[in-house]
């Protein structure tokens, strides 16, 4: 099942049901080889997505970290406890508004956020190297593209 794009190159279609499959198999082994090799306590995807979203955006708030996720706002608030209790994230109160709190990263969660995305790098490097070196010109050639298709699907709907 082939969609073809409005605009894509004559005679190529992409089929984006193999695309998004490929990238969340990428995306979940990388995920979970990086675990096993970059000697940090387990974190769970969400709570490693919830990071991710604080780092890019600190000062956000816990339901906007919810919208961003498309989260239930409770499930947010639960994982950002553990997040706080293991010192990741903290949370700051506004002087004038008790009610309104804004997250932050710490200096541990960048430190982590480092070792894994260190860790993803020598797990997908380790299997980019497997390729013929056609396809390893191609997998860099793609990566503007990649980048820029992140942070287009990245986007509030």
């Amino acid at each position: 099942m082939e969609n073809s794009q409005p605009g894509a190159a004559q005679g190529q279609a992409m089929d984006h049901r193999r695309l998004a499959v490929a990238l969340i198999d990428i995306s979940s082994d990388v995920r979970r080889k990086s675990h096993e090799n970059a000697g940090i306590p387990l974190l769970p995807n969400g709570m490693v997505d919830i990071m991710r979203v604080i780092e890019s955006q600190p000062g956000i708030t816990v339901a906007e970290v919810a919208a961003r996720l498309d989260r239930q706002f409770s499930n947010v608030s639960t994982q950002l406890r553990e997040l706080v209790a293991r010192g990741l994230v903290t949370r700051i109160r506004d002087a004038a508004d008790k009610r309104y709190v804004t997250l932050h990263p710490t200096v541990e969660s960048q430190r982590i956020r480092t070792l894994l995305e260190t860790a993803w790098a020598e797990a997908l490097g380790a299997a980019a190297a497997k390729l013929h070196p056609q396809e390893q010109e191609q997998l860099a050639a793609s990566l503007p593209a990649l980048q820029r298709l992140a942070a287009l699907i990245g986007q509030p709907s």
